[in-house]
């Protein structure tokens, strides 16, 4: 089956399954066939240059309003126009927006198990975070504290895919090269690099070319080639570096205020989880589709790829886990998501390991016929 209709085919899924499971709930409205119009406004933290990562907000809005018949739109918002592009969990929590685009590791001073459902270093690829999060309990688990500590329900709504090391002024060999320099990563990426010897800082996207060039900053990572492409960090770093080991495969999500999403029709809920699927899925193919092409500009112009040290890969995941062990022992939501999702890792490690992991380490790197 093509990508396009099995895409089309698992979204009418959704949709189906949804409304089946809330025909015992539906409102009189609804029985009746008349629908409210309904409409919300979307606060990201994304600008609005950055069409791929914005695109899944877009992507969302597009698809409710198509099922709905155009009665129930939502309008994306860019960074800073409903809230800071940091902030927005925080306004759809209070209601002041009934949902928001955004990471879910941005708010770890909030809930360190948050980051769960974005990325968390040496961690899940796109395929894995997806087979964890749809089938292996981490979204019912991640909703079920999201709805307890912020009043929210949240959704996949977007991968970017394994990401990029990051872009840096200068070669970074060793473990000492990083002592004392100041870059951009948030997350739980930024806490490992901090016990490295970073200094971390936590800035939205549009606001890293400015840090760089001024030298605010040493280094920044953002998500991969065809986004800093735009952002122009090439213009201000040269060195880029490779994997990002902090992010393998990360998940943007639709957070929604829970009081909001309990008011709306199960048609328009179930048209939302519909939406945020396929964003989810189109995302990560657009960025699978647009890197390499925008990988091989940026060499042309100067920029030196270089890959992270086996040095600094090791401590980093050594580092990794001794966070993981310090975030469990004083957070109960981090225990209990850490214990499950360390279980589903192992095993879909050992899997991959003999297959998708065989297969790539056969044909990704030998010379094509």
């Amino acid at each position: 089956m093509k990508r396009k209709q099995f895409l089309q085919a698992s979204i009418a899924s959704v949709a189906a399954g949804g409304l089946a499971s809330c025909k015992a709930r539906r409102s009189s409205s609804s029985a009746s066939g008349s629908l409210p119009t309904i409409n919300w406004q979307m606060a990201t933290s994304w600008p609005l240059s950055l069409d791929t990562i914005f695109g899944g907000a877009k992507t969302i809005a597009d698809r409710v309003k198509a099922i709905t018949g155009g009665k129930f739109t939502i309008t994306p918002r860019a960074a800073g126009e409903l809230a800071p592009p940091l902030e927005v969990l925080n306004v759809v929590s209070q209601g002041a927006a009934p949902c928001g685009h955004t990471a879910g590791y941005y708010y770890l001073g909030k809930a360190p198990a948050a980051a769960f459902g974005t990325a968390v270093p040496f961690g899940l690829n796109a395929q894995q975070q997806n087979a964890w999060l749809y089938e292996g309990g981490g979204l019912k688990k991640l909703q079920a504290m999201y709805a307890r500590k912020f009043n929210v329900i949240q959704f996949p709504a977007g991968n970017t895919g394994a990401q990029m090391g990051g872009w840096f002024r200068k070669e970074i060999a060793t473990l000492s090269d990083l002592q004392g320099l100041k870059m951009r990563i948030p997350g739980l990426g930024g806490q490992v690099m901090s016990k490295l010897g970073v200094t971390v800082q936590t800035l939205p996207g549009g606001e890293i070319f400015q840090a760089l060039q001024t030298g605010a900053i040493d280094a920044a990572e953002w998500v991969g080639p065809y986004d800093d492409e735009k952002l122009g960090l090439h213009k201000v770093a040269k060195y880029y570096y490779y994997p990002g080991w902090w992010e393998p495969g990360p998940t943007l999500e639709l957070q929604i205020n829970l009081t909001a999403w309990q008011k709306l029709p199960p048609e328009y809920q179930a048209a939302i989880q519909a939406a945020t699927y396929e964003a989810n899925l189109t995302m990560q193919m657009r960025y699978d589709a647009r890197n390499n092409e925008a990988l091989a500009r940026l060499i042309k112009t100067g920029t030196i790829l270089k890959p992270y040290s086996a040095e600094i890969l090791a401590a980093a995941e050594k580092a990794s886990f001794e966070l993981y062990a310090e975030f469990a022992a004083k957070d109960k939501d981090f225990a209990n998501i850490f214990s499950d999702w360390k279980q589903f890792r192992d095993r879909v490690y050992a899997w991959h390991n003999i297959n998708e992991g065989s297969f790539a380490r056969y044909s990704y790197s030998k010379p094509k016929p």
